[in-house]
């Protein structure tokens, strides 16, 4: 487990490891060429949650999830199987599927020229046929997308990248995660929700990694678990939060009744059968874990002033009274945090163009920040730079500092 120390005014401790208290520079926030870059090597090429098993519960059913340019299927086959593709014909590059879930019943048609895939993915025919040459059933079948199911979550990457599997990246959590069972879970109804918000992705990440801010700009949670909360920095691909409930009755009516309500689940370990679990994933990816629910939420770039924040909620299939009203408390609590948290985050983000603003400085509560600060520094080294580069060689600036860095 890491743990901060304090230093001295112009450094932070980590582990005994110096860790400086600047951020990333302004730039960094509202340049268009290193969104463009981001999108590239942190969000294609990085694990992204597009389900949960759950989501697709039936043979056909399905989910669509679009990012940074690239369209997603999740499909669960004929033989129970679910798989991942690219929303992508492979005869005019249409949709094949248009709604964000549904149903197919046999087959997939595409709407432009009603090419039909089967759905494994594979190509079942194609409309007038003998005009086109010979197509091959899985060469011109639907491209496949990389995608692995942990604990029930369906994971994908479009395209390779530096990350090793996802059960990899959280086998150090795997004993703590195992007892929720989330592979047993359903959605709690409400299916998924998007939120764009007029602000740089990284902003989101900002205010996320810390909970220095929880005491004054969160009551609720400052009420639920107040000093017992701490950060465990970005290490190896993930971070870990963590919120003990105080024995206090709670002011706050949410976080009263929750506290009176929760049940005690089988199988949690003492310290986590009444507390809020964070798990991070890098670059974007948090997964909330609490006694009798669970959460995922990300967030990615439309462009550098403009962000889709994702989340989504789950449930035990056995339900008690205790069980789905101290869920019901969990989600309201979340939806006045995520209200403080938008925010905070809109007004930092803002502060990146003022005139007025040289930087940030972190106090040793922030050690996430810093960390994933450095972690994107590495995964594209132009961010390492004070001052913007010159238009038009953001991409060209950073492969070669990239090359530099491996040689």
């Amino acid at each position: 487990m890491n743990r901060i120390a304090p230093k001295g005014k112009g450094e932070l401790s980590v582990d005994g490891k110096a860790m400086a208290r600047g951020g990333l520079a302004p730039w960094t926030y509202f340049n268009e060429e290193l969104n463009a870059v981001e999108k590239d090597i942190l969000f294609r090429r990085h694990w992204q949650i597009a389900c949960h098993v759950s989501d697709v519960p039936g043979k056909g059913d399905f989910i669509t999830f679009d990012m940074c340019g690239e369209r997603a299927i999740v499909m669960r086959g004929k033989d129970d199987q679910v798989r991942a593709f690219h929303n992508l014909c492979r005869h005019r590059g249409s949709r094949v599927l248009s709604e964000a879930k549904g149903t197919c019943r046999h087959v997939i048609t595409c709407p432009f020229h009603a090419w039909v895939y089967n759905m494994d993915g594979t190509l079942r025919k194609a409309a007038a046929a003998e005009t086109l040459p010979e197509l091959d059933p899985v060469k011109h079948g639907l491209k496949p997308i990389e995608m692995e199911v942990w604990h029930g979550l369906v994971f994908i990457r479009f395209l390779p990248g530096p990350q090793p599997s996802v059960a990899e990246l959280f086998a150090q959590r795997e004993e703590e995660v195992a007892p929720y069972h989330l592979d047993e879970m359903v959605n709690s109804g409400g299916g998924f929700y998007e939120q764009e918000m007029p602000i740089n992705w990284k902003a989101v990440r900002d205010v996320d990694n810390e909970g220095y801010h929880v005491p004054i700009a969160h009551p609720s949670l400052q009420d639920l678990y107040g000093p017992n909360y701490y950060d465990e920095p970005l290490e190896n691909g993930t971070s870990r939060s963590h919120g003990y409930l105080t024995e206090t009755p709670g002011k706050l009516w949410s976080v009263r009744h929750y506290k009176k309500l929760l049940p005690e689940v089988s199988g949690h370990s003492e310290e986590n059968k009444r507390a809020w679990l964070y798990l991070g994933l890098y670059p974007n990816t948090v997964i909330g874990l609490y006694p009798t629910s669970t959460i995922f939420y990300q967030e990615y770039p439309i462009s550098a002033g403009r962000t889709i924040q994702r989340s989504a909620a789950y449930r035990y299939k056995e339900e008690t009274r205790e069980m789905r009203a101290t869920r019901y408390l969990a989600e309201r609590i979340d939806g006045l945090t995520g209200v403080e948290d938008t925010q905070l985050i809109e007004w930092s983000c803002e502060a990146m163009e003022s005139s007025a603003f040289d930087g940030i400085i972190l106090s040793d509560l922030e050690q996430n920040v810093r960390a994933y600060h450095d972690a994107f520094r590495d995964s594209i080294p132009v961010m390492q730079l004070e001052d913007a580069p010159a238009p038009n060689t953001v991409a060209a600036l950073n492969a070669e500092m990239s090359a530099e860095t491996s040689d």
